[in-house]
């Protein structure tokens, strides 16, 4: 089954995350309405600021929250139903449904989820940063920080979606402990770096395309609403940024994910980790290491 195939196939969680997107956003205008016309009440520049202030802080922490307890939830029963169509070529019916019972048989409780997702998500971060030392070495060579600068931006966009693909093994290996299945899934994707991302060159220009549509729009609609009426300038980039986040995360991302897990499922049942890579990461990213030691300890499959 195709990239494109398993993207509208499942698009219906593409829409079930600008939902909850537009959920925060609803949640936050009427904050916005509330914390603005309190403000306002005063008559006060600084009460009014103070207001804007925690409109900002409310706002962040209901992200917080819905992403912590709800969006990564959805991601994980996406990213389950997603490897499922790549390895069976078949998408079940019920898919909400059945990438929910995924999860739950996977992972025993949704903190144990959060956890290994973060550890991939870290690792992958600092193992990323080592391109930064090409700028150190060379930084002093005409030209060379741009390059590494655009190199960064390249690898950055790609390697966003390793978590997706590491944890998309864990569903694959059900057998295996999730941690070491995590430490696996970072390897193999390391393993297959060249093979992986130059799959996701072309992918990843047309989402580079993609998000600035997806931020230009919002700004200009926003903005000129909020010009007409002579209203905070403020607000209106910050109400442009959410929506912008909420298209983004629905149908962009979505898209990005499909497209690395479909090229990532291809080469990981097949590859075979070299026994040293392992404490090459651990070198390299003290998350890697916290995760190997987390997976030496799981039972009954703590050998790696």
């Amino acid at each position: 089954m195709g990239v494109k195939d398993i993207y509208f196939k499942t698009m219906k969680f593409a829409w079930l995350k600008l939902a909850m997107g537009a959920a925060i956003t609803l949640i936050s205008v009427i904050l916005l309405a509330m914390c603005a016309g309190i403000g306002a009440l005063f008559r006060n520049n600084m009460i009014f600021m103070f207001m804007i202030l925690m409109w900002i802080i409310l706002t962040a922490g209901i992200y917080q929250f819905a992403m912590h307890y709800v969006g990564y939830m959805i991601k994980a029963a996406h990213v389950a139903i997603i490897t499922t169509a790549v390895t069976t070529g078949q998408i079940p019916d019920q898919m909400f449904e059945t990438g929910k019972d995924m999860v739950k048989e996977r992972f025993a409780a949704s903190n144990a989820y959060f956890v290994i997702d973060r550890l991939i998500s870290g690792a992958v971060k600092q193992l990323q940063n080592t391109v930064g030392k090409i700028d150190n070495i060379f930084g002093s060579i005409p030209g060379v920080s741009a390059v590494v600068s655009i190199l960064q931006l390249f690898i950055g966009i790609a390697l966003g979606y390793v978590d997706e693909c590491c944890l998309g093994y864990t569903f694959y290996k059900k057998e295996e402990g999730a941690f070491k299945c995590g430490c696996d899934g970072v390897a193999i994707y390391f393993q297959n770096a060249r093979h992986l991302l130059k799959n996701a060159a072309v992918t990843t220009l047309i989402v580079i395309a993609a998000t600035a549509a997806a931020w230009v729009i919002p700004f200009a609609i926003i903005g000129g609403i909020f010009s007409i009426f002579n209203w905070s300038g403020v607000v209106a980039f910050l109400l442009a940024v959410m929506i912008a986040i909420c298209v983004k995360a629905a149908f962009i991302d979505s898209y990005m994910m499909v497209k690395m897990m479909v090229s990532y499922m291809s080469v990981a049942p097949q590859t075979e980790i070299t026994f040293d890579l392992y404490g090459k990461l651990c070198k390299l990213s003290s998350k890697f290491k916290e995760m190997f030691n987390k997976a030496k300890n799981e039972m009954p499959e703590a050998a790696m």
